[in-house]
């Protein structure tokens, strides 16, 4: 009977415990800033600014050598589709960070097209990961100038891309999940 008392009174201490837990985790995610259209001639584009917070174990992972591959969800949607209709345009981007020892260096590759910067320090490397410029969305004829449409954008670690030894704890562990909500933003034909 004492047992089950004092477990009751300690039920209070773990939830909140637990909800601290979350708000650490929740603040080191992932933040998508701004997200910018525009058209040049028949094409549209997409800048936007992502705020990247690695969980402290990625970011050790980085530093020990380990690749981290972030994926970069772009939709472009009308207003008024509906869930299961297919998107005008669905882009999927992949960018690399890593470390070089050699060199001291920390790499980002654009897996497209294997385009890669150098960077002296993470965080110059990590603040440039998070600008996303001149992305080609769609042409200008794909849309029509009476519907109302919707650039969706949603940034995650993709963590299919880890070594295989840490896959299950990343698929295991909160923290490596990392991911942004969508953000939303009007295109206008």
């Amino acid at each position: 009977m004492i047992a089950a008392a004092r477990t009751f009174h300690l039920f209070p201490y773990l939830i909140a415990l637990l909800g601290g837990v979350t708000i650490i985790y929740a603040a080191q995610d992932f933040h998508i800033d701004s997200v910018r259209t525009y058209r040049i001639e028949n094409q549209y584009f997409l800048n936007a600014t992502v705020q990247y917070r690695f969980n402290p174990q990625a970011l050790d992972a980085l530093d020990n050598g380990v690749p981290l591959t972030l994926q970069i969800q772009i939709q472009v949607r009308r207003n008024d589709a509906w869930i299961w209709e297919e998107s005008l345009a669905d882009l999927q981007l992949y960018y690399q960070i890593r470390y070089k020892p050699l060199s001291k260096a920390y790499l980002i590759t654009n897996l497209a097209d294997q385009t890669q910067r150098s960077y002296i320090s993470r965080d110059a490397a990590i603040n440039a990961l998070g600008e996303l410029t001149d992305v080609p969305l769609l042409t200008q004829n794909r849309l029509n100038t009476r519907r109302d449409y919707t650039v969706q954008v949603r940034v995650s670690l993709d963590i299919e891309a880890l070594p295989l030894p840490l896959r299950p704890m990343a698929y295991l562990h909160p923290t490596w999940q990392q991911t942004s909500e969508w953000t939303r933003w009007p295109l206008t034909p």
